[in-house]
């Protein structure tokens, strides 16, 4: 991928592909550009074989997202407000769509919008000095870019409501407790402890990756029976893989697997 984007910085490690949110100026919050950006980087990256794993990270050390940008509030509409939150539900929910596994690297506040963008990321690996929440109920407003929803499934209900309607920002050791994030590091160790965990996700089988992650996904969405339907469908899917076939045949090697995504 070598696209240039006004507000989004790639760089591309072998199989992995980092996205930097690269607003650091407005703690890298959202306006209408930087969310198509995205969605563009994001269709792009789907399309691309080569690309295993995907991270998004925000540009500098003090926010990942700070959400979305305030400053276009004043002049919304009601109807300009319901298009701009579905549009962000549309790019979000790509993230949670696609075939590819997407780690949310919050190097600083995730709040809002930015909190809603790792919610929708697979894995969510935070420095220790970044801050979670949902600060929309003091404006007067609710999560709109999927929040009220990827929150309670990932969480419960009971912590969800303390989130999004008392405004409660958690410091990364407390949601790391309550189950919202998978790991706290040093700031200093971000990087090379996201680099590691894409690693091992890009290394791994892209097909049985792609059905784990939207047995679990979706799966979860519906009645158990139907999940269950679901799992055993995609689980008989990959013995028509080349990638079984390997991993079989290097597990009785003792050998590692290269596994071609075929």
């Amino acid at each position: 991928m070598s696209k240039a984007y006004e507000n989004l910085k790639l760089e591309r490690e072998q199989n992995v592909l980092w996205l930097i949110l690269n607003r650091a100026h407005r703690l890298n919050a959202f306006n209408d550009v930087l969310l198509e950006e995205l969605a563009d980087a994001l269709d792009t990256a789907e399309k691309d074989a080569s690309i295993r794993c995907i991270v998004v990270i925000g540009d500098g050390d003090r926010a990942f997202s700070a959400g979305a940008d305030v400053t276009m509030f004043p002049k919304a509409t009601a109807v300009k407000a319901e298009e701009f939150s579905r549009m962000g539900q549309k790019v979000f929910g790509k993230i949670e769509e696609m075939s590819k596994p997407v780690i949310a690297a919050i190097n600083g506040f995730a709040l809002g919008g930015g909190l809603e963008l790792a919610l929708a990321c697979d894995f969510r690996v935070a420095a220790e000095h970044a801050e979670l929440g949902s600060p929309e109920i003091g404006l007067g407003l609710i999560p709109g870019w999927g929040g009220t929803q990827r929150v309670v499934r990932l969480i419960g209900l009971a912590r969800a409501k303390e989130i999004v309607m008392l405004g409660n920002r958690l410091k990364a050791d407390e949601a790391l407790k309550i189950g919202l994030i998978n790991k706290v590091v040093h700031y200093d160790k971000l990087r090379d402890e996201v680099r590691e965990m894409a690693k091992k996700l890009a290394d791994g089988p892209p097909i049985a990756m792609k059905y784990a992650k939207h047995a679990l996904n979706f799966g979860t969405q519906v009645p158990l029976e139907t999940g269950l339907r679901l799992e055993a469908g995609l689980m008989g899917l990959t013995f028509s893989t080349d990638d079984l076939k390997e991993g079989l045949e290097a597990f009785m090697g003792r050998r590692k697997a290269e596994f071609k995504g075929k």
